[in-house]
């Protein structure tokens, strides 16, 4: 928990929710008392799929709408995942949202030269904007 960052508490593992007659099981929910929201970290160790962010997006809308209190900021959706493709992230997802985000998960720490690349293709990124 520490390597999420500060304000984060355990809520539940495997959340049971139903939904009129289906079952679904959150993998992961935590509260993050400083953004004041719950996170929702669903694990797939597959590649990731349109499917699997519909899937979390679900979870977000009913924390969102069951769940959070008036006071408490929008839930947050992270889906970690063994390998992944950004074309169909960007286009399962809105333009512009801010609650869902997908990432690929490494077993091992990279390599220093990993490290600079991906910097590097960020920054590149950042400055064709």
């Amino acid at each position: 928990m520490l390597e999420l960052g500060n304000g984060f508490s355990f809520v539940v593992r495997q959340k049971r929710i139903h939904i009129e007659d289906d079952e679904f099981f959150v993998d992961l929910v935590f509260y993050n008392r400083i953004l004041q929201c719950f996170v929702i970290i669903e694990i797939k160790t597959t590649k990731l799929t349109d499917q699997d962010i519909g899937q979390l997006q679900m979870y977000v809308n009913y924390y969102d709408r069951i769940e959070k209190v008036s006071h408490e900021n929008p839930t947050i959706g992270i889906l970690l995942c063994a390998n992944k493709n950004d074309a169909v992230v960007k286009f399962t997802l809105p333009e512009g949202q801010k609650q869902i985000f997908a990432s690929q998960y490494e077993l091992y720490l990279p390599s220093e030269k990993q490290l600079l690349d991906e910097v590097n293709k960020e920054l590149e990124s950042f400055e064709e904007k």
